[in-house]
């Protein structure tokens, strides 16, 4: 007997490759990635604080969030969300946009644009099609601080810490008793 599988649920073992359906703009490859993150709670329920999953660099040392070419036949989100799948192994809500960074590579002599989102985990794969190729790792926003080696990913991990704590402590404000009343 054969089992179907929802199509949600099938993952192709592997990445997208090529850069014929890459899109530039004034000579820059445009590249859009994503920061994991989730919220650690304890057994018995209570919030341990935020973690995000960071991933091997594919080339050399050093650990990155995922990122690669976003593609004409993508959405800006599409193709950070397929990314992030590909390299990381996750899949999630991805949130608003946290900016645009302009770089140069620091292993080939080209300029990038770069776009980062937000993805909050909902489903961690075991199977994933760059498992292979790359480690991943959740950490404390402080630890992937240090661990990140690109400037411009850091930023975009202080930009998305701070939006998280104005959010939280905008729902906290929201659920706390009027002193007035």
């Amino acid at each position: 007997m054969v089992a179907l599988l929802p199509q949600e649920n099938v993952v192709p073992l592997v990445s997208r490759t090529g850069r014929h359906l890459q899109r530039y703009s004034k000579g820059r490859r445009l590249v859009v990635g994503c920061i994991p993150y989730r919220y650690k709670t304890s057994l018995d329920g209570k919030n341990q604080g935020l973690e995000v999953l960071v991933i091997s660099s594919q080339k050399g040392k050093g650990m990155l969030f995922p990122k690669g070419g976003w593609e004409i036949d993508e959405s800006k989100k599409d193709a950070a969300s397929r990314e992030t799948l590909e390299e990381a192994g996750v899949r999630g809500i991805v949130e608003p946009e946290l900016g645009k960074w302009n770089f140069k590579s620091k292993t080939h002599d080209a300029h990038y644009e770069g776009y980062m989102f937000p993805l909050l985990v909902q489903e961690q794969l075991d199977i994933w099609p760059e498992k292979n190729v790359r480690q991943r790792e959740w950490m404390s926003v402080d630890k992937a601080r240090k661990a990140c080696q690109y400037p411009w990913m850091k930023e975009a991990l202080d930009i998305l810490e701070q939006r998280l704590l104005s959010q939280h402590q905008l729902d906290e404000e929201e659920v706390a008793p009027c002193s007035l009343c």
